[in-house]
């Protein structure tokens, strides 16, 4: 049997293959390519090119191929574009969710990992953020998010199609072996852009409000290895494959650091400058966004080992120092 990969080609989905690769499963892939990289495809993969709401041609993938989970990586991630274009994000993600778990219940696949976000949550009122905090998305891209994690429940509800929904805080880093990474166009992670300023592709970087109440007035997120992520969606995908109930789990390090943290980090591990610039505040970013982890390592049984936050920028520099413009030339290939 194989494992359905939606988005494969893009950062998260792409680390996700490599692992399931390692792990000895066969994975089809189905990406648009439109944020996604050719060159981000493991080469062991059987790849289909082509949209999620086309229900044709995602009911003619599981005709053909022997898929007995999914793993749903696909959509539109931006927060600043979600809120420009409400409309495109709802098309995207929702409907196309709605497809696939009508193409779903149509070939009686049952298990499907979900990739969500910690912005179903808003502005928490407590940190750090734990499952039965309150959902209340202050944008477009959460409140999607959401809205498909209550399609999943409902249709479990109508079909018995088990999910497990996790909500990721700030990923980052890369494959040690550098040789998949985070390459985004346009750019809108802190991890990159502070290295891409360590490549002078940047004159300098823009740090977003130094007067939140936080020790150094810069905003605290909470950052989780992308290996350390996937782990967790292969330990969910073992158990719902082992009857485990329906569920949603937070993955994040337990732990915060500030913008200003995260830039020395930089310096220290690429010994580059890394000029920096104070700008205004972003509407919408909360000062302190902290994950408890705790449900999955309880239930899931999930360990990250990579929550340093050194080791962290490490393998995200590795891969951008090696790969300086991302997949560049390679993708056009």
């Amino acid at each position: 049997m194989s494992v359905l990969v939606l988005g494969g080609a893009g950062y998260i989905g792409s680390h996700a293959v490599h692992q399931l690769i390692d792990q000895g499963e066969e994975v089809v892939v189905v990406d648009n390519l439109t944020t996604g990289h050719r060159s981000a495809i493991h080469p062991q993969v059987t790849f289909y090119e082509g949209d999620l709401r086309d229900l044709d041609f995602i009911s003619s993938i599981f005709a053909k191929e022997k898929i007995d989970a999914v793993l749903h990586f696909a959509a539109n991630s931006l927060v600043g574009e979600s809120m420009e274009k409400p409309l495109q994000y709802f098309d995207n993600n929702v409907y196309g969710t709605q497809v696939l778990l009508q193409a779903m219940v149509e070939a009686n696949v049952k298990y499907i990992v979900f990739s969500s976000t910690a912005a179903t949550y808003g502005e928490p009122k407590t940190v750090p953020i734990t499952e039965n905090l309150p959902t209340n998305p202050t944008n477009t891209y959460g409140e999607t998010k959401l809205t498909m994690e209550k399609m999943m429940k409902w249709t479990e509800s109508a079909h018995g199609i088990k999910y497990v929904s996790l909500r990721y805080f700030n990923v980052a880093g890369a494959r040690e072996t550098a040789e998949i990474g985070e390459d985004h166009r346009p750019e809108t992670h802190l991890v990159p852009i502070i290295l891409q300023t360590a490549l002078n592709q940047r004159e300098y970087m823009t740090i977003f409000g130094d007067d939140y109440d936080t020790p150094d007035g810069t905003c605290v997120r909470d950052y989780v290895h992308v290996e350390d992520l996937i782990d967790a969606h292969l330990l969910a995908l073992e158990y719902l494959r082992n009857n485990g109930k329906s569920d949603i789990f937070n993955l994040g390090s337990n732990q915060g650091f500030s913008v200003k943290e995260m830039i020395e980090t930089a310096r220290t591990v690429t010994g580059k400058e890394i000029p920096v610039k104070i700008g205004k505040r972003r509407a919408g970013d909360p000062s302190t966004l902290i994950a408890s982890s705790e449900k999955a390592k309880r239930i899931l049984g999930w360990n990250p080992t990579r929550t340093d936050i050194t080791k962290i920028m490490e393998d995200a520099w590795n891969w951008h120092s090696t790969h300086p413009t991302g997949y560049g030339k390679e993708d056009e290939a």
